[in-house]
């Protein structure tokens, strides 16, 4: 074995316990990382297999070739077939069995009265198709429906709705339709599609309530006779559809379908994941090379003495890196196996949450173990390559001097140099956020922030620490004043533990300040934009529920209460050849129940064939008042279309509006999004809700909020999304308190005659202890003052860009509330890390702490 290598692993043998905190930092990166990864696998397996076994009977689909998607819409609209061409294609040969599936949005109502699902995953219905081979779903109790009004749904769906078979719920079509459960259902062998819910009806209720008219279906399915294989079966397909229909293989049709999955939860649920993953192995980067920084530093004697026998500058060098090795080796591998465990829990822990993984065992590929560990050794190494260069540059006559002074604090060249990439990462960030509004800028602005942060620690820490440690003089006497002259002693030392710590609170301020900013934004749209008294809605169409009747807003209209009641439906269209979403309403009483600014033109004269536009989009689209735009919809038809209105303010009402006449030849299942009601003179706010909410239970029981609980209600999943980010930046924050432990036991360790001395002079061990937290939360306090600084900014300049690069006004909220809890959290979090140092040093034998060299 190498000199060096020997050397070094000696050396950590020898001096283990100063690297438990960094081999713990490690472990929990590592395990993070390697958690998502197998996570993602194991969902990304799982979802394979349910969608080949559910569609494992399917040989060809049959659908509309295009597919009209707009910005924020989804997964588009595609162009239904004639439920008639299962019939022609049943006599192609090759083929065993053709039917048509009629698809669309259906949400029942559980025995609480709310709805399954809520306003989370996609709520299904459709046509129950009695091929076994090609439906897939099959009957796991009870039967398929048979009459009028029998539905069978998914199990899951029925166990999150505390519904069973013979039970009589309502189905929201939108429109209310009371049905019969009969018999209950499993897809893929599994208790539904994810959080998917599914209600199978007969194929009579499917076209009457999921179509605009019968004969619609949303594709067909086809299934080969004996000896025909998939490819085959598409070429002998092809040649009877008609124009704008295509065919693809089953595989195909599977493929998709765990791609949409895939795209529209995984890949954005373990990017999530992944992201705080690479914060907490950053936090854990500047505490590993700290811990590095302080063994070298205490270890100075040691090496100059090794020097003067004869140890070269790069033997030293490896032995330092011979000893981060061994700690990323061991603890890497630990991290993987922490991992697994990670995410074994996880796949026990989301079933309870309401988030079934699908059936198998844990899938773990090499990619996903190899990543991680190499991450974790890179991270290792590349925290350890500076202070072993510095090991290595120890010079012999080093062996004959007691102490060093520090003055990294007062470096000139690191103050110029901290200044100068202030001032770039300022100016960057202002001109991504004021100048030329850029979220790619702006980010890059904010990454050079904390870099600046770190450079300028040293040079800022005498004096903010001086600052902030003042009261501990008149509040603690002489135990405060030499805390703070300990966090004083060592600018570089101080700036260094608290930048892992800095680094976890400015994420988590620059979430806070955004999440504040988000509801307040929502505030905004809604007092600015919604001149309504109450607000019916149900989550969005096609999203998560079903969406409201449009026949709503016309019975809510007939109250004597109410004075204006319009409803909000959604469309979907290219306009110009790009895909646009289109609201449908009535646009006369648009303009009573919402702050549109200023309107040009008229929005009662757009008729069947007009349509109004926003003065961005026009701008965009280049149009004019009385221009002609060519509208394309999603069942292939194209029309002219005049702009007889262009208005400022689209929050609510969308860019393009167009009448319910103008896209009732073109809809395919119905549905409003939102009905705003206001009030006649002199009714007040609970009459009228009440009578409201009296018509509402008649179609399904929709919320009937006030324009404030509205504007709650739709900022209600930025606090659950801010719980989620607090949760998983807590495992960078509890590495940055490993950092400040690990810090002050090293310190300790350096300080032990010193501290002896104290003991001996009459320091009582509350006092030592006492003296040693402050020292924690003094350090803490400066790293935490620094991250709410820096998050405050970077969420303010976040904010900014936003505003500038989107068509919605963004308001910036700084939440005092939240932010002094974080900082409070911190303080906290500094005094926790003190005390197993604090209760080490008390522990200290005085005559044999004197006796230390």
């Amino acid at each position: 074995m190498n000199a060096s290598v020997r050397l070094g692993l000696s050396s950590l043998r020898a001096h283990r316990r100063r690297f438990a905190g960094t081999f713990l930092a490690v472990f929990l990166g590592v395990a993070f990382l390697a958690g998502t990864m197998v996570m993602g696998d194991t969902l990304r397996a799982g979802f394979d297999a349910m969608f080949g076994r559910a569609t494992a009977g399917t040989d060809a689909v049959v659908r509309g070739a295009d597919v009209i998607s707009a910005p924020g819409e989804g997964q588009g609209a595609r162009r239904p077939v004639a439920a008639s061409l299962a019939e022609t294609l049943g006599k192609v040969p090759g083929v065993a069995a053709a039917v048509p599936q009629i698809q669309g949005a259906g949400q029942l109502v559980g025995r609480d009265g709310e709805p399954v699902g809520g306003q989370g995953p996609p709520t299904l219905a459709g046509n129950w198709i009695t091929d076994p081979g090609l439906n897939p779903y099959e009957i796991a109790a009870g039967r398929a429906p048979e009459r009028h009004g029998e539905v069978v749904v998914n199990r899951g769906a029925a166990r999150k709705g505390h519904l069973r078979i013979g039970d009589t719920t309502t189905l929201r079509t939108p429109d209310p339709v009371r049905v019969r459960i009969v018999g209950l259902a499993t897809f893929g062998g599994e208790d539904g599609m994810a959080q998917v819910t599914y209600t199978g009806m007969t194929r009579a209720d499917a076209e009457k309530y999921l179509t605009a008219r019968p004969g619609q279906a949303a594709d067909t399915l086809v299934r080969a006779a004996p000896g025909v294989g998939e490819e085959q079966l598409v070429r002998r397909l092809t040649p009877a559809l008609p124009e704008g229909v295509e065919a693809i293989t089953g595989q195909q049709a599977a493929q998709e379908n765990t791609d949409m999955i895939s795209s529209r939860f995984l890949t954005l649920f373990t990017t999530f994941l992944l992201v705080f993953s690479g914060i907490a192995l950053l936090v854990a980067t500047f505490s590993l090379h700290h811990t590095f920084a302080i063994v070298v530093a205490g270890r100075a004697r040691e090496n100059a003495l090794l020097r003067a026998l004869g140890a070269t500058r790069r033997q030293i060098t490896a032995a330092t890196l011979a000893e981060a090795v061994a700690v990323a080796l061991t603890a890497s591998a630990a991290g993987l196996a922490g991992g697994i465990g990670i995410a074994a829990g996880l796949r026990a822990l989301f079933p309870a949450i309401g988030f079934p993984f699908p059936d198998g065992a844990l899938v773990v590929k090499a990619p996903s173990m190899a990543l991680p560990l190499a991450v974790g050794v890179v991270v290792c190494l590349g925290s350890a390559l500076l202070p072993a260069v510095r090991a290595g540059r120890t010079a012999p006559p080093a062996a004959l001097r007691e102490t060093a002074v520090d003055t990294s604090g007062a470096s000139r060249a690191r103050a110029v140099t901290g200044a100068a990439l202030g001032a770039l990462a300022v100016c960057t960030t202002l001109t991504g956020a004021l100048v030329t509004p850029s979220v790619w800028l702006a980010g890059l602005g904010a990454v050079l922030a904390p870099a600046a942060f770190v450079v300028l620690g040293p040079v800022a820490s005498t004096a903010v620490v001086r600052l902030l440690g003042a009261p501990l003089d008149r509040l603690r006497g002489v135990t405060g004043t030499l805390a703070r002259r300990n966090a004083l002693r060592s600018p570089r030392r101080t700036a260094a533990t608290a930048s892992a710590l800095m680094i976890g609170v400015a994420v988590v301020s620059l979430f806070t300040v955004f999440a504040a900013s988000l509801k307040a934004t929502m505030d905004q749209t809604v007092d600015r934009s919604f001149a309504g008294d109450v607000a019916v809605s149900t989550p969005s169409f096609g999203a998560g529920g079903s969406g409201l009747s449009p026949r709503l807003a016309g019975a809510i209209q007939r109250l004597p209460e109410v004075d204006t009641a319009v409803g909000l439906g959604r469309g979907v269209a290219e306009v110009n050849g790009r895909g646009r979403a289109l609201t449908v309403t009535d646009p006369a009483a648009l303009q009573r129940a919402f702050d549109l600014g200023t309107v040009r033109g008229s929005l009662r004269d757009l008729g069947a064939d007009g349509i109004a536009v926003t003065g961005k989009e026009a701008g965009r689209q280049h149009l004019a008042l009385g221009d002609t735009a060519r509208l394309t919809f999603p069942d292939g038809r194209t029309g002219t279309f005049t702009v007889r209105a262009v208005y400022d303010r689209s929050e609510l009402a969308g860019d393009y509006v167009v009448t319910r006449a103008a896209w009732a030849p073109h809809r395919t299942q119905d549905a409003d999004r939102l009905v705003a009601v206001t009030f006649r003179p002199g009714v007040g706010t609970d009459a009228g809700r009440a009578a409201v909410e009296k018509v509402a239970a008649r179609y399904g029981n929709p919320q009937v909020q006030t324009r404030e609980e509205y504007a709650q209600s739709s900022a209600g999943g930025i606090d659950m999304m801010l719980t989620l980010v607090y949760a998983l930046l807590a495992l960078a924050v509890l590495i940055a308190l490993l950092g400040i432990a690990n810090t002050l036991t090293l310190a300790i360790h350096e300080r032990t005659r010193e501290l002896g001395l104290l003991r001996a002079v009459g320091q009582t061990r509350a006092q030592l202890r006492a003296m040693v937290r402050w020292e924690s939360v003094l350090v803490a306090a400066f790293g935490t003052a620094g991250g709410l600084a820096l998050g405050a900014f970077l969420g303010w300049v976040l904010v900014r860009a936003s505003d500038g690069a989107s068509d919605t006004a963004f308001a910036f909220a700084l939440p005092p509330a939240r932010l002094a809890v974080v900082a409070l959290v911190g303080l906290a979090a500094g005094a926790l890390a003190g005390l197993r140092p604090a209760r080490r040093a008390a522990r200290l034998d005085v005559l044999r702490a004197i006796a230390t060299e």
